[in-house]
């Protein structure tokens, strides 16, 4: 297969599609649009799924797993939130299969084997959990309640793309009961917060912490807390979202506690995710014309060492020089790829670590082995320089943190470049049309102008930041007053 990519500049989204199948990420499935994850695409997830889960148990969560199917009379019981999952629902209805006796050979659904009641393929585990926490909560004793699941969820997409959107995903699930108002707020953003550090430490990717317009809450919440970034096309991605649900599932399934002062009360909750779209996120955010550029951190393999050798006895020697360096690096926790691999020439190794996105490449050849060298490139900015052997364990390790850190800038760098504060909606459109971005504008707080800029413009309000400043304005569709201006964009 030729590695060639589509440009950028040319086709944005056929470059991601072409990226992602190209670097061995993942692939289309003979499931229409569900997705084949690939090991080195899943060592990536792998990652990031570490981390997250060492900030989740930092913050006092424990992980338990809940079943994948939902009986729809639960489905249903939050009216909320199942009018709002209830067109992307796959639905279980038959429990077994019979040999057709109309085709040979092929199998029909078994006409007998009906479920009694339907199953909801979960697309959110708001019922199914609910309804099981309302065995486990009785008193203020057994709050808070800090349960997240990592699983798979299934929303019945018609048009997908690769990590971004597909019919099946893989995420993780908090879902948390609290005695108080207060602590279930706090509780919806300190995950938020916990998004917005991974995101900025080990993503690189610079977000915007923020909230939901009514329209664009989950359903079934009364506030929806968001990150927002910036990816290099100009379109926003929401990153990952923790929800304030108030008592509505609490209510919905009679979920009470007995209080301090020996009060039944209902307790109030929350939910909070992020799924592989970040994995589409991370490619959009850093990659480019020659393939992924991944951050250090998030990297399965942080550095590859390329021999260039003539015969077997100058391998040798290369080889056991750099065994040493293996272990060494190996000692700092960075991941290291030896690749002795003698079916492909050493251009056509770099090429393929290029596309992967290896962020420094060592190459290791007989003139090195004589002047004590090594030649390391840096995948973000492709630069070469020679560093003595002596001292290339503490180079490398201090060239990942500078790329990690250069991979941030560059991205804040590009955010900064495409926000743009907009006064009118002549304005607003030329911007959204020509130049992309995050637009901040005021906007008059009703549903019916967010639906208007949208019909006219595609772009979507993204959300209110939390640091948003209180400023007199008007509004920059209606003309009606506003207290403060919030960030458009369209989005994926």
């Amino acid at each position: 297969m030729s590695k060639h990519l589509t440009k950028r500049a040319d086709d944005y989204s056929k470059w991601y599609n072409e990226l992602v199948v190209k670097a061995d990420l993942a692939e289309n499935s003979a499931v229409r649009g569900c997705m084949v994850i690939k090991p080195y695409g899943f060592a990536i997830w792998e990652k990031m799924q570490a981390e997250l889960d060492r900030m989740f148990k930092e913050t006092g969560h424990q992980n338990a797993y809940f079943p994948l199917f939902v009986p729809k009379s639960l489905f249903e019981a939050e009216e909320k939130n199942a009018e709002g999952f209830a067109k992307e629902c796959a639905v279980v209805t038959h429990y077994r299969l019979q040999n057709d006796p109309d085709n040979p050979g092929k199998l029909r659904v078994d006409p007998e084997a009906k479920l009694e009641e339907e199953l909801v393929v979960r697309p959110t585990s708001e019922a199914i959990i609910w309804n099981t926490y309302k065995g486990w909560i009785q008193s203020y004793r057994d709050l808070p309640l800090l349960i997240n699941q990592w699983a798979n969820v299934v929303r019945w997409e018609m048009r997908t793309r690769l990590f971004l959107r597909t019919a099946e995903f893989l995420w993780q699930e908090g879902h948390t009961a609290h005695a108080t108002k207060t602590e279930a707020v706090s509780e919806a953003r300190q995950m938020q917060d916990v998004y917005a550090t991974f995101a900025e430490n080990f993503m690189a990717m610079p977000v915007i912490k923020g909230y939901k317009s009514d329209s664009e809450r989950f359903a079934g919440a009364e506030d929806t807390f968001t990150i927002e970034a910036l990816m290099q096309d100009g379109k926003a991605l929401q990153a990952g979202t923790s929800h304030f649900l108030g008592q509505n599932f609490a209510k919905a399934f009679d979920v009470k506690f007995t209080s301090k002062e020996g009060k039944q009360e209902h307790v109030w909750a929350t939910s909070w995710g992020v799924s592989t779209r970040l994995i589409g996120g991370l490619i959009m955010t850093h990659s480019d014309d020659s393939g992924l550029v991944l951050p250090p951190k998030l990297a399965p393999i942080q550095v590859v060492i390329v021999p260039i050798y003539k015969g077997e006895e100058q391998l040798a020697s290369i080889s056991k020089k750099v065994a040493e360096f293996v272990k060494e690096f190996r000692k700092k926790g960075i991941s290291v790829k030896f690749d002795d691999r003698d079916t492909y020439r050493p251009g056509a190794k770099f090429a393929e670590y290029e596309l992967k996105g290896v962020p420094v490449r060592i190459a290791f050849g007989g003139r090195d082995l004589e002047n004590n060298t090594v030649e390391v490139a840096r995948r973000d900015t492709f630069k070469k320089e020679t560093v003595s052997q002596d001292t290339i364990v503490d180079f490398v390790v201090n060239l990942l943190e500078e790329i990690q850190e250069n991979l941030f800038k560059k991205a804040i760098d590009y955010r900064a470049e495409h926000t743009t504060e907009v006064n009118d909606f002549k304005e607003f459109k030329k911007v959204i049309k020509n130049k992309g971005g995050f637009v901040s504008a005021h906007w008059d707080g009703t549903e019916e102008t967010e639906d208007k800029i949208k019909e006219y413009t595609k772009a979507t309000i993204r959300c209110i930041p939390n640091d948003a400043k209180e400023e007199a304005g008007v509004c920059v569709f209606s003309g009606k007053p506003s207290t403060k201006r919030v960030l458009f964009a369209k989005a994926y």
